[in-house]
């Protein structure tokens, strides 16, 4: 299975470098003195996509660094996702989240894993914009097997654990589909098949901007 396309608009985020040495600065469409730093890619997804893992596998096959938001997210609140919901609510969530991927975006020069519910902010969607976002897509069956209704994940506790990932899956698709630039099934792939993929994605794109010039 190969990377496709995703609806998302293209011509938004050709100006991305999607590639970039370790920790260096990206200064495309940068002031002079004004270096823009941001990631060489983007992870969406769904929980269970496997958005940490390929991360991981990314940044150990490019050397870039891999950064999380979630963990930002926990960093910043001093306790685990699942008791900032017990604790504070989702809004409260959504909130420290919303701020920590701004800042993410705005700090970080590798591999960037966002959330699954990042892209619910229409001001993080609109922040995607100009970014490689690679969406690490999977179905509901899958998705229901790979979290195991796990209790760190707060949003799948309930009765019905599999109509609720249904109804989060269909929820988010098309906000997921918005802002990103390629699209991979995972289903059938391991996180390292995953990662070599978005790498060679990113490898072609560079090539065919490069010949474009």
């Amino acid at each position: 299975m190969t990377a496709r396309p995703g609806p998302g608009r293209a011509a938004d985020r050709a100006s991305v470098i999607a590639a970039q040495d370790a920790g260096s600065d990206s200064r495309s469409n940068a002031a002079p003195g004004n270096p823009r730093i941001q990631p060489a890619v983007v992870l969406i997804g769904p929980p269970g996509s496997g958005k940490s893992t390929v991360g991981a596998a990314i940044s150990r096959s490019t050397g870039w660094p891999l950064r999380d938001v979630d963990d930002d997210v926990e960093k910043q609140a001093g306790k685990t996702i699942s008791d900032i919901f017990l604790d504070d609510g989702e809004a409260h969530f959504r909130e420290l989240e919303k701020a920590a991927v701004a800042a993410a975006l705005a700090t970080h020069a590798g591999v960037l894993s966002l959330g699954g519910g990042a892209i619910l902010a229409a001001q993080t969607r609109r922040a995607l914009a100009g970014h490689v976002v690679v969406f690490l897509n999977l179905s509901m069956p899958t998705g229901v097997r790979r979290t195991g209704m796990a209790a760190n994940r707060p949003l799948l506790a309930g009765i019905n654990p599999r109509a609720t990932y249904k109804a989060l899956l269909e929820g988010r698709m098309p906000l997921y589909r918005e802002v990103a630039r390629y699209e991979i099934q995972t289903d059938d792939l391991s996180a390292a098949e995953v990662a070599r993929m978005v790498v060679q994605q990113l490898g072609d794109s560079q090539r065919d901007k490069g010949e474009s010039q």
